[in-house]
C-alpha cells in the first residue's frame, strides 16, 4: 500500500508541475495522511480552503 499512495502522490506531483504548481513536502504529507486515512479529507479540505487567499479580478 506505501508503495500505491506514493505512486499517487508522484502522480499528482507531476500533473500540477505541467501547470507550475508543484506540490510542497506540506502538500505531499497532507495527501499521504489522507490517502492512508490518518487525517480526515473533508476536515483538511475545509482546513486548506480557510487559508485560501482568493483574489478578485475587475
Amino acid at each position: 500500500m506505501a508503495n500505491d499512495v506514493e505512486n499517487i502522490i508522484e502522480n499528482i506531483d507531476f500533473s500540477m508541475k505541467m501547470e507550475n504548481m508543484a506540490l510542497t513536502e506540506q502538500d505531499k504529507s497532507r495527501l499521504r495522511n489522507c490517502l492512508t486515512g490518518k487525517e480526515d479529507v473533508d476536515k483538511v479540505l475545509q482546513e486548506t480552503l480557510k487559508n485560501i487567499h482568493w483574489s478578485k479580478h475587475d
